[in-house]
């Protein structure tokens, strides 16, 4: 689809409306992690390991694909999070050069309750990034 060749006031409040909807997502979704007792980052963390779409334990090169970070950044994230109980680390039988980081019960826990809580906040939100869309999808 050819974006439009003007943008109209209304496109600029729409924009406007899904920036500012993320923006307080994710700034609820901090506060929560704090509440318990988690970093926003080892939420995510958690939730890339739990979350992860391949085969098995994602590795820690896997993990900083889908934290967006480096490296080195994601081997000091597991390292935090391990000695906080929440990921301990696998070694691949095939490949001793792989790490795999696994959830412990602690961390498994942890995440279940932040998960459900962000699933029913998605749904609250959901109806008005609805509204949003609609409106972009009409041109209004």
């Amino acid at each position: 689809m050819a974006p439009k060749a003007k943008l109209t006031t209304t496109d600029y409040r729409h924009l406007l409306q899904v920036r500012t909807g993320l923006r307080r997502f994710l700034h609820w979704s901090e506060e929560q992690a704090h509440s318990a007792g988690l970093t926003p980052a080892q939420h995510q963390l958690l939730l890339a390991v739990r979350g992860h779409p391949g085969p098995g334990a994602p590795t820690v090169g896997e993990l900083a694909d889908h934290l967006l970070i480096q490296h080195h950044g994601a081997v000091q994230l597991v390292d935090r999070a391990a000695a906080a109980g929440l990921v301990t680390r696998r070694g691949d039988e095939a490949d001793h050069r792989l790490v795999h980081v696994v959830l412990t019960d602690e961390g498994r826990r942890l995440l279940e309750s932040l998960s459900a809580r962000h699933l029913d906040e998605l749904r609250r939100v959901g109806l008005s990034f609805g509204e949003i869309s609609a409106g972009i999808d009409a041109g209004t």
